[in-house]
């Protein structure tokens, strides 16, 4: 991953430095930056048929558990990756969101825009660690919620 980030002929650098962009842009790269990896990640796996790939990427890259990975990581954040956070949580984007409460919605921004403006940063190495631990977190809640699900059968 980190090498794919790093190869110069695939980065196109923004307009402005990313701490000047709005967290609304960040989060806009932040969310394709994700979606890739998260794609990478379901191809690592041995199920390649596309529905299951398209059912395993999107249990990634939901509001729910974009915002659920975020407050797991929030205390291993710096104040610089924190503040990142909180702009693009508190942006306003317009919309209204389809599958996810508004304050999920919210946080999952908050988090794509923490992707966005590292991936812009270049600091692919925490970018990696973040992203992987984001999915750590993600397959630690839906392990439990089997679990869960399972006992009730019983």
């Amino acid at each position: 991953m980190d090498q794919f980030l790093q190869d110069e002929r695939l980065f196109i650098a923004p307009a402005y430095p990313p701490g000047e962009l709005n967290p609304l842009a960040l989060a806009y790269i932040g969310d394709a930056v994700y979606e890739v990896y998260v794609r990478q990640h379901a191809l690592s796996l041995a199920n390649h048929r596309p529905h299951a790939l398209h059912r395993r990427s999107s249990s990634y890259v939901s509001a729910k558990a974009q915002a659920k990975a975020l407050h797991a990581l929030m205390p291993s954040l710096t104040e610089e990756e924190k503040r990142i956070v909180m702009r693009g949580r508190n942006a306003k984007s317009g919309t209204v969101p389809k599958n996810a409460d508004v304050a999920e919605y919210r946080y999952s921004t908050g988090f794509e825009c923490l992707i966005g403006y590292l991936y812009y940063g270049k600091r692919t190495g925490r970018l990696a660690e973040i992203m992987a631990q984001a999915l750590r977190v993600i397959e630690q809640g839906a392990d439990d919620d089997r679990a869960a699900a399972h006992g009730k059968e019983e």
